[in-house]
């Protein structure tokens, strides 16, 4: 990580308030990102994804956002109006989803939407913006991009809706890139093949990444640097490398919960949780 992070966040706390109840969703959660790779990792409901959200401030209304710092490129960003927020979502943080079929608008063809996506955040005539999204069509290893261009969203398969997703988010050249669980609808081969072309443009454009799974052995695979969460708190922040040498219960439990062909099991172990991982002791920064 470099020494001046681009985005630095000390303890994000998130609340979501209903009629009967309060659910602290995200704890006191604390970490600087420099020019790398940063998977976050945890179980359903451990607060990963709303970490990603709050940064780009769409979390719902429902919910209370507070941090004693959360600085993006020099700026506060729970001070910023919507209408600044607006200019930095997509030009200078982009966010991958989890499944293009939602994600994507199916009455307008790719190309027209990946057109769309660069003229909001540069000034070019529609035969510019046309050239720049062929182009990345073609950077995400499509086939044929003219022909891709004029396709609906339900035309194409679920990896290259994907790639055609990644193209959208960034043509605009976004120096953040939040992907939340954008492999997770997609098989095994074709999770690689997107992972590779997502590696690819991150590091062509030098852009900072946080990489949002459920899925250990991808993100130590793909990742530089791992945040393990549980219950909304950061359980544990350390090298990717040296995730199978985790020391936490709880990194150690959902790492042993995995099936492995190096040493088959009958029976695979449950994660042990322990309410007082829930306290206020905080989590030393890498």
């Amino acid at each position: 990580m470099t020494d001046d992070p681009i985005l630095s966040i000390r303890k994000l706390n998130i609340h979501f308030h209903g009629e009967n109840r309060t659910t602290h969703a995200v704890r006191n959660v604390s970490f600087d990102l420099g020019v790398e790779k940063l998977g976050i990792v945890g179980e359903s409901g451990s607060g990963k994804s709303q970490t990603g959200r709050s940064i780009m401030r769409l979390s719902p209304p429902t919910a209370k956002v507070t941090a004693d710092r959360m600085v993006f490129n020099g700026e506060n960003i729970l001070d910023l109006s919507e209408r600044r927020m607006r200019r930095i979502r997509g030009r200078e943080i982009a966010m991958i989803l989890q499944d293009p079929k939602y994600s994507l608008n199916p009455l307008m063809t790719v190309g027209k939407q990946i057109s769309e996506a660069y003229r909001v955040h540069h000034r070019a005539s529609r035969t510019e913006a046309r050239r720049r999204a062929l182009e990345m069509l073609e950077s995400v290893h499509i086939r044929d991009p003219e022909r891709v261009f004029d396709l609906l969203p339900h035309e194409v398969s679920g990896g290259m809706g994907q790639r055609i997703m990644i193209a959208m988010m960034l043509i605009p050249e976004p120096k953040l890139i939040i992907a939340d669980e954008p492999t997770s609808a997609l098989d095994v081969t074709v999770r690689r093949q997107v992972l590779s072309v997502l590696q690819e443009l991150v590091e062509r454009a030098g852009a900072s990444l946080i990489f949002i799974s459920h899925d250990l052995n991808l993100v130590a695979d793909f990742c530089d640097r791992v945040l393990v969460m549980y219950g909304g708190r950061v359980m544990e922040d350390l090298a990717a490398r040296d995730l199978g040498r985790a020391q936490h219960p709880y990194t150690r439990g959902l790492l042993d919960s995995l099936p492995r062909l190096d040493s088959p099991r009958a029976e695979l172990a449950v994660p042990v949780r322990d309410p007082a991982w829930l306290d206020d002791t905080e989590v030393e920064l890498a």
